[in-house]
């Protein structure tokens, strides 16, 4: 999150500071406790004070020659709305306002009014989002307990609030605002390669590289197999024998499967051929610069293109190990989605419903490849196809489910009106069995029994892959929608 600029400032009331010795000094340590714990997530650019009109050029000034990509108001104590409007009407970047009141509870003997003002965090709050609402500025909350270490010698209540459960959750709910920021920027810094074609018939595979530039913030470059067919004709035997030793440590190699005939181990040939392929993916996205890829080629037979394919899975299961999201079938919105698990870090592999279990009452979620190795249960297997069901050719294919614990999943749709749309859902990745047949399947519990869950799914018209991630993590994904003004449904 380092590359994300956090822009900070306090906001009061002018008039207080020469009726309430401290409480000025007292508020601005607040102010630099802010800074300090938001810069573990981030850069700061911190202005510190905001407590009249006068002030706000240049606070914009600063905001402005510091390019920030998000700024958090922090409602230290009452302020006119006036004093912030025009920073905000100004610098046209998301604003989050923090409502921390710093003691749990007033000492309701012995407050005085100033002790009040510093603690009155919420009183301009209505104020400034109903200013925010009439000017067309989208604003966030973030409220709770402002999460001292100790308290301060001025205070008249205990202030060492750290620990409580209000500041826990309102500075997990920062620290998700700034992951959010951080995603924004580097999407926006992205470059996405789509190579080959889109499984033709998949309608809701089709998107418009325009919308998702505008959108997302991602650039997309238009690949062929002959660009990646020249990195191929590159490679040199050592680099082969290097990528298969890789390959070896990184992976299970398989015996035949028990279940499937046309399921084998791997032969050394097809492990070659897939180390070869691997080392020219690598050297493509390297030499173009790509961030993201989502591929597809289907070819007639005896096409020297068929066979290239043949060994993309396990080439590609390792750029996503490594933060290239790749997404098979030309899938560019499901790549979008696993690079936004990427920078998340909380993974994002390839995935779309593979069968119910009612007896478990879990869904299996997977696909033939690729896989995101790191967040397996275990070495991801490699399993010799000698058929890609529903595609040409053959080849290695891996098989292996994510760890069992929360996970979520995040799809990327398109709706009638060519906009992007998020549905996300939180569940349980189980121990429970899969097939051998060399494909990624995790059991996954919803919420929601297996039926309802699929109606409730289907009724939000999805596109049908999705980015598997680990970790329950709804709250931060409605926030990177929220910042990329892509509708977010939660189910």
């Amino acid at each position: 999150m380092k590359n994300v600029r956090i822009g900070l400032y306090s906001a009061g009331l002018r008039t207080y500071w020469s009726q309430f010795q401290g409480l000025k000094d007292r508020l601005l340590g607040y102010n630099k406790f802010i800074e300090n714990k938001i810069g573990e997530y981030g850069t700061v650019c911190n202005f510190g004070l905001i407590d009249d009109v006068s002030s706000v050029d240049d606070a914009i000034k600063y905001f402005s020659t510091n390019q920030v990509d998000i700024i958090f108001l922090h409602s230290a104590t009452y302020f006119t709305s006036d004093s912030v409007l025009p920073l905000h009407l100004a610098v046209k970047v998301p604003v989050v306002v923090l409502n921390l009141q710093p003691s749990p509870r007033i000492n309701y003997e012995q407050t005085d009014t100033g002790e009040w003002l510093a603690q009155c965090c919420a009183c301009p709050v209505p104020e400034i989002s109903n200013a925010f609402e009439r000017a067309g500025i989208k604003f966030r909350f973030v409220s709770g307990l402002l999460g001292l270490d100790e308290t301060p010698e001025i205070a008249m209540s205990c202030e060492k609030t750290s620990n409580h459960p209000a500041a826990i959750r309102a500075w997990k709910e920062i620290e998700e605002w700034v992951k959010a920021a951080s995603v924004k920027v580097e999407l926006s810094r992205s470059m996405f390669g789509f190579l080959g074609g889109n499984y033709s018939g998949m309608l809701d595979m089709y998107s418009d590289f325009t919308m998702l530039s505008s959108q997302a913030g991602i650039r997309v470059k238009i690949i062929e197999m002959c660009d990646l067919n020249d990195f191929l004709s590159k490679v040199t035997d050592e680099e082969i024998k290097t990528k298969r030793d890789e390959i070896c440590n990184m992976f299970e190699i398989a015996e035949d499967s028990p279940s499937d005939k046309r399921v084998r181990k791997p032969s050394d040939e097809q492990l070659d051929w897939s180390a070869n392929v691997a080392v020219a993916q690598e050297k493509m996205i390297s030499t173009l610069g790509l961030n993201g890829l989502a591929y597809y080629y289907h070819s007639v037979d005896g096409n020297p293109y068929e066979e290239l394919q043949s060994g993309f899975i396990v080439g590609h299961s390792i750029l996503t190990s490594k933060g290239i999201p790749c997404a098979g079938e030309a899938d560019l919105k499901t790549a979008l989605a696993m690079k936004i698990g990427d920078l998340s870090d909380v993974g994002g592999s390839f995935a779309e419903i593979v069968v119910a279990d009612y007896q478990d009452g879990t869904i299996l979620i997977g696909h033939d490849g690729p896989f995101h190795i790191r967040i397996s249960d275990r070495k991801p297997i490699l399993r010799g196809m000698e058929v890609y069901h529903g595609k040409k050719g053959s080849g290695i294919s891996v098989e292996a489910k994510v760890k069992p614990g929360p996970i979520t999943t995040l799809n990327v749709t398109q709706t009638r009106d060519g906009n992007l749309k998020f549905i996300i859902s939180e569940a349980e990745a189980t121990n429970g069995p899969i097939m051998t047949i060399g494909n990624t399947q995790t059991p996954v519990k919803f919420k929601l029994d297996p039926d309802t869950y699929m109606e409730k799914w289907f009724a939000e018209a999805p596109t049908h892959h999705c980015a598997l991630t680990v970790g329950h993590n709804a709250g931060l994904f409605k926030k990177i929608g929220d910042l990329m003004d892509i509708p977010t449904v939660v189910l």
